[in-house]
């Protein structure tokens, strides 16, 4: 006898309350706080505030982080170091936060988020100044590494957070916020440490972004700490509205115990099937846009014969049009089927990757400044539109009291293939003495990732519908 087959996760979530039924109901909903009457009606109850602080969040960590990529003719010319030793830079960065990338999941879980993620962003800015008063090649490295290091910790706890302010029907909305400042931090990142490096010196860019990211860091304090787990009662408690049944009396998901090995319960979360093929899709593609971003004002200035602030101005311009065009049209499509279409949210970044990496690989095959401008912006059309829908799928699948910990298991893994990118594409332009050859390791990466979300869609629903019965 077949096992029954479960109904897709979250669909009622698509289904309006009943004409005349109470959709206003108390609720504890903040740490340390009464309960407050919350509208079950509206798809964000607690309003876009916390998605628009954690976007930028993210928006300041990644133009921290691709700042070099603007400036770094000018950093190898003062410091003489090869392709190779630039691309180690990111890489070294990345694999350092990785090391703290578990205990930052396992403290996003039992800690102040909010707290936490201010934190964070305040050393991103210390972090920032060192680097501008590096004098040697080694003591700038070091600086990267510690930002690096620092820069992973913001995202279990920000992505927990998101997870919990926002139900499953605007929770691919909130990501696609988030992943719209992370995505748009590339370009700008990069844009400005070319024309600030050129108009002043490579040390004034880390030393001017550090004062953004102060005021960044104190914007979060104003953000409340909400109950684990409260984005996901709303859910049942609207899918117990339309069916007319008795109110969901749980309240804040209860934590890991302290007890719980943070090894074990990591392999609890990598044993979520779909999640699994989720990360590795997203590690193949985190390596090919690691190395695009880094490398594309480098791409543009050897082979098209621009100058290097033209070539960052180009590529942040670009980027910037394609990543919001992108993220405007995934997040809209992925929320707009969730629930009542199979695998909705992997399928319509399955083929949002495609387009991407098909992108991608004109960009490195055909010559012509013109079409590579135009194939550039496709592609971040393309990537931008997928991965605020796969961040949802991800929180989608993880039950609440876990997420922190299951945002740290897949940065972990996303670090780790991104990490890749940018030393992959150094090394083979050392080895060949082509940067446009070098390109040519991104494009197996990024169709690989598309064939691994076929797999990952099709236990996608079953998965989700047991993270939110919280089993």
């Amino acid at each position: 006898m077949s096992e029954p087959k479960e109904p897709p996760a979250l669909e009622q979530d698509a289904v309006p309350p009943p004409a005349g039924a109470k959709t206003t109901v108390p609720l504890d909903v903040f740490v340390g706080r009464p309960p407050v009457d919350v509208d079950l009606a509206r798809p964000a109850p607690f309003g876009w505030w916390p998605a628009i602080v954690i976007a930028l969040v993210a928006f300041i960590d990644r133009v921290e982080v691709n700042l070099i990529a603007g400036a770094l003719p000018a950093i190898q010319e003062e410091f003489g170091f090869s392709d190779t030793m630039a691309g180690a830079i990111p890489t070294a960065a990345a694999l350092a936060g990785v090391v703290l990338l578990l205990p930052a999941g396992r403290l996003a879980d039992k800690g102040r988020r909010t707290s936490i993620v201010a934190l964070v962003v305040l050393v991103w800015a210390v972090c920032s100044v060192l680097s501008g008063l590096a004098t040697t090649f080694a003591l700038f490295f070091m600086t990267r590494i510690m930002l690096g290091a620092a820069g992973q910790l913001y995202n279990p706890p920000s992505s927990s957070l998101l997870a919990d302010f926002y139900p499953g029907t605007s929770r691919g909305k909130a990501f696609g916020l988030e992943r719209a400042g992370y995505y748009m931090g590339l370009p700008i990142g990069v844009a400005v440490g070319g024309a600030i490096s050129e108009a002043l010196d490579w040390r004034s860019v880390f030393f001017l972004v550090a004062v953004p990211g102060v005021l960044v860091a104190a914007l979060v304090l104003t953000v409340r700490e909400p109950i684990r787990g409260i984005g996901d009662r709303i859910d049942r408690l609207r899918a117990a509205t339309v069916a007319g049944a008795a109110a969901d009396p749980d309240g804040e998901a209860t934590p890991p115990s302290l007890t719980t090995s943070m090894f074990r319960e990591a392999r609890a979360v990598l044993a979520i099937a779909s999640l699994r093929g989720i990360t590795i899709s997203l590690a193949f593609l985190y390596l090919g846009l690691g190395g695009l971003f880094y490398w594309l004002p480098t791409l543009l200035e050897r082979t098209e014969g621009l100058a290097n602030d033209s070539a960052a101005a180009i590529t942040g311009g670009i980027g910037g049009v394609g990543i919001v065009v992108g993220i405007v049209l995934g997040s809209r499509i992925g929320d707009r089927h969730h629930g009542t279409r199979s695998g909705w949210r992997i399928r319509v970044s399955m083929w949002f990757l495609l387009v991407g990496a098909v992108s991608i690989t004109g960009v490195v095959l055909l010559p012509g400044l013109g079409l590579r401008i135009a194939l550039v912006a496709v592609a971040c059309v393309g990537f931008s539109g997928a991965i605020p829908n796969l961040t949802a799928a991800s929180a989608d699948v993880v039950p609440a009291e876990r997420r922190g910990l299951g945002f740290a298991v897949v940065q972990f893994l996303l670090s780790l293939g991104g990490a890749g990118g940018p030393l992959l594409i150094g090394a083979v332009s050392d080895a060949t003495g082509s940067i446009n050859t070098a390109f040519l390791a991104l494009v197996p990466p990024l169709f690989t990732s598309v064939l691994i979300l076929r797999w990952a869609a099709r236990t996608y629903d079953k998965d989700a519908a047991r993270a939110l019965s919280g089993r």
